[in-house]
């Protein structure tokens, strides 16, 4: 589940971090003016909240000053003049695609005299299941820009025991910190792994980790994202989650326990299982066209699941064919054949379908499909079928 910055900073502050003070808006600016009594400047930060990066190097759609999504403002006056023309505007940026996001949450922040930059970032590094930091020296920038120019700007330091943190003297030397600093990034490091394990987050970073002019270290900007499978154990942070930043048809999904993502292409794929619902994604791009959505029904194929996967499908203006890959095992390749027949009727469905079955009862699943008169065929060999449905998106 991905974080605003201003919700990260607000988590990150129980673990005394050092964090600059501000104050979040979400749709109106009311108590604006009031409030940036209590923030120090200039200058004055004042930060949309999108959950995309590169805000600001980005641009707005209703453009104002030619300046992004971040933008410093020395005067106070200007502050809240600045952040009107922000809220409810597009913005754009090399993530969010040429339809950008609007912006309905501000974050505006004291501002900081930065004297110089750096990366810092944990997360799990998944080929030898360890946490794994992550830190350079050319902070303020892409990290895969970094990466690909300067490789060897970029530490990684990897901690098999999260109960001893502590990061190789010779880091001092290579990031070009005296004692007392280096000193104060281990200390910060410990604390952040500390939110790590309590938040049981999957990426915290922080970029840019600065040196401020007094030679400390200050959390400048902060990325938070948690770890879907653990929310069970945090109710209280799955309240932080910011519905309109989502797909709409992906939260839908989520909320009748499946999982759907929009993708680009002409094919409808429903599939119960997220193995064979690659798998059919793959084969449809074998024979020239692109899969529209994955989308996994889950181990409940029935058809309250189908009337919902077939209502997402329908949305999408780009499907113009349906591929339904079903492996029958406890739930019946007839009785899923049933579901199938009931939603495609009850929703007047008219997108063409190709069906497959595999497992038990596939035979009699494929019978019912096929003696059912609707524009709906089933067909044993996934090879086949995917020809079938490219065939018919054609």
């Amino acid at each position: 589940m991905n974080l605003h910055e201003y919700q990260a900073k607000e988590l990150l502050q129980q673990f005394d971090l050092p964090l600059l003070k501000g104050k979040a808006y979400i749709n109106n600016l009311d108590t604006i003016e009031k409030d940036l009594s209590d923030l120090s400047g200039p200058p004055w930060v004042v930060k949309s909240q999108i959950h995309a990066g590169g805000r600001g190097a980005g641009h707005f759609k209703k453009s104002f000053n030619n300046k992004g999504g971040v933008q410093i403002i020395q005067e106070k006056t200007q502050v809240p003049v600045i952040a009107k023309l922000m809220l409810g505007n597009i913005l754009i940026t090399k993530q969010t695609g040429a339809d950008g996001k609007k912006v309905n949450r501000l974050f505006i922040e004291e501002g900081c005299k930065i004297e110089r930059e750096f990366y810092l970032s944990f997360l799990i590094d998944r080929n030898n299941s360890q946490l794994m930091l992550m830190i350079s020296s050319a902070g303020g920038m892409n990290i895969e820009d970094v990466a690909k120019d300067n490789p060897e700007k970029i530490h990684t330091i990897y901690f098999p025991d999260l109960t001893e943190i502590n990061l190789p003297k010779n880091l001092e030397k290579q990031l070009e910190l005296n004692s007392s600093q280096f000193e104060e990034l281990v200390l910060i490091s410990k604390k952040l792994v500390r939110a790590f394990k309590s938040l049981d987050a999957s990426t915290i970073e922080i970029n840019p980790l600065v040196l401020n002019n007094q030679g400390n270290f200050v959390l400048l900007d902060a990325k938070l994202i948690l770890d879907d499978n653990a929310l069970f154990r945090h109710p209280e942070l799955e309240k932080l989650k910011d519905i309109t930043e989502e797909n709409p048809l992906e939260h839908e999904a989520s909320q009748n326990n499946m999982n759907y993502v929009k993708l680009d292409g002409s094919i409808g794929c429903m599939v119960n299982g997220a193995g064979l619902a690659m798998a059919t994604m793959d084969i449809i791009k074998q024979f020239g066209e692109e899969p529209a959505n994955f989308l996994d029904l889950g181990g409940t194929a029935n058809k309250e699941r189908a009337i919902k996967g077939f209502k997402i499908i329908q949305t999408d203006p780009n499907v113009q064919s349906v591929l339904i890959n079903i492996f029958g095992g406890i739930i019946h390749c007839d009785m899923i054949a049933n579901g199938i027949v009931e939603a495609i009727k009850e929703i007047n469905f008219r997108l063409p379908i190709v069906v497959r079955f595999q497992g038990t009862n596939a035979a009699q699943g494929r019978d019912i499909i096929n003696q059912s008169s609707l524009n709906i065929t089933s067909i044993d060999d996934l090879t086949e079928a995917a020809k079938k449905v490219v065939k018919l998106a054609q």
